[in-house]
């Protein structure tokens, strides 16, 4: 009998792994391409500017973009204030947290997000949320009752696994009351219309595995397709297999701002610049493929401000170059695509960006992306990166291959190699790019000229 049990107890664990794994895939195949708050407006953001943001993203959504994200502090009634009681924290009487009115007047009357979530979809687009993971101290304080259970708050709370960074929540118990809170969590949020849940200090300073498992079998309880998004980095390594059972994106930087690198104490690596992405996303890039994105974090990209979530409100540093280099990037990388700029004030640049359908396609479509071994290339590729992207063409019509060069030198720089050396048969072979249109004559090698920071994408043939 014990050894009927175990084996049932294993084969019951492997059919809800593959449930997992079929629904993370369902939920998102590709890439989720997206806008997120926290990059222009921190914790300020309100329901006008929201609405302004999204009004723009519906007019991006013919190139793919679907999210729109409002990020920390929406249950937050003052926001700008310094400790947690003064910020006047909403929740219902289960001790859920509720948008704050004075900032999101459409939640009147215990309608929550739904307005604003009715809103969106009605225009294409899908609505999101970020939360702390846990419970809300003074919910805690208060005990309050957990909806349609005998539980209280205290049962869920764990005391003992605070946020580091943020006093407003206790962790929750890998108990049935800490379910039970976190499934009338995720029954109000599907209630609402969510479609995209930002779950932070949950993946790093401390990682939070149980948590991790709670909220997503929450989430599949309600049966709403509501994508998880793990945060902050940088997730270890050694979690991968872990947090791809459950989650569809999970950070592997910390924050990532607008600069090319900057100074860190030793065992800290915020704010993560442009310049450390390309080894990092390296690492990560076999955990790679429908329903699980390794993310690199938004975009800070165009107008940051009026009140971003770190510095003052500024055009972001990057410069032309980087900023290409940067979406190229994490297009070629398949990364998650979320933008961070204010979408009312978009530029030029961002918007050719943005808009650029190769880029995207690549993105969206690529069977297979990986880094090029560029130590195998020899003496003058220290500073240089290559990424190849492989995208299966319909009709048993072979593939198409990409390849993006980068130069990770303050200098301009040059590369020059053989297609057979980057992995390519010894035919001559010409290559189109993907920004400009331009195109070479078809050769066994290939020279490309890149500014500093800078960067080139062809497509191959």
């Amino acid at each position: 009998m014990i050894i009927l049990r175990t084996l049932r107890a294993a084969i019951l664990a492997a059919v809800s792994m593959l449930a997992l794994a079929s629904w993370a895939q369902t939920l998102a195949p590709t890439p989720p391409l997206g806008w997120n708050s926290w990059d222009s407006y921190g914790l300020t953001i309100n329901e006008k500017q929201f609405r302004a943001n999204a009004t723009v993203l519906v007019s991006l959504e013919q190139f793919g973009w679907k999210y729109a994200v409002i990020d920390e502090g929406w249950y937050m009634a003052n926001p700008d204030a310094k400790t947690v009681e003064q910020k006047e924290y909403a929740w219902n009487g289960d001790g859920l947290l509720i948008p704050a009115l004075d900032r999101f007047p459409s939640a009147a009357n215990g309608a929550g997000f739904k307005p604003l979530a009715d809103w969106l979809h009605a225009q294409g687009l899908k609505f999101g949320i970020h939360i702390v993971r846990g419970i809300p101290r003074q919910v805690a304080a208060a005990n309050l009752s957990i909806a349609g259970t005998q539980f209280h708050a205290a049962d869920a709370a764990d005391t003992t696994s605070p946020c580091p960074w943020d006093a407003g929540n206790w962790g929750v118990k890998d108990n049935a009351a800490g379910q039970a809170y976190y499934d009338s969590m995720m029954k109000l949020y599907a209630s609402w219309g969510v479609d995209f849940l930002k779950v932070d200090c949950i993946s790093d300073r401390p990682y939070r595995p149980t948590e991790i498992r709670q909220i997503a079998d929450a989430i599949r309880k309600t049966g709403r397709p509501i994508v998880l998004s793990l945060s902050p980095g940088p997730t270890n390594l050694s979690h991968a297999a872990e947090v791809q059972k459950y989650a569809q994106m999970w950070r592997i930087t910390d924050d990532h701002w607008d600069g090319w690198s900057f100074a860190h104490s030793p065992g800290n690596e915020f704010p993560f610049g442009l310049g450390a992405e390309f080894d990092r996303l390296a690492k990560w890039y076999t955990y790679t493929g429908p329903g699980s994105w390794p993310d690199p974090d938004m975009l800070p990209e165009g107008w940051l401000g009026p009140h971003p979530g770190w510095g003052q409100a500024r055009q972001s540093h990057l410069t032309p170059d980087e900023q290409r280099t940067e979406f190229t990037l994490w297009c070629v990388t398949r990364s998650p695509l979320i933008l961070g700029g204010n979408l009312t004030r978009l530029d030029d640049l961002t918007r050719s960006l943005i808009t650029n359908q190769t880029l995207l396609f690549i993105n969206q479509n690529a069977s297979y992306s990986r880094p090029v071994d560029t130590a195998a290339l020899g003496a003058g590729f220290e500073k240089i990166r290559i990424w190849r992207a492989t995208i299966a063409e319909p009709g048993d019509r072979g593939y198409a291959e990409f390849f993006a060069f980068f130069n990770l030198d303050s200098s301009p720089a040059t590369v020059r190699t053989t297609w057979k050396a980057l992995g390519l048969d010894s035919r001559k072979h010409s290559a189109q790019s993907a920004l400009d249109d331009s195109a070479t004559k078809a050769s066994r090698e290939i020279s490309v000229a890149l500014p500093a920071h800078g960067s080139a994408l062809f497509q191959v043939r």
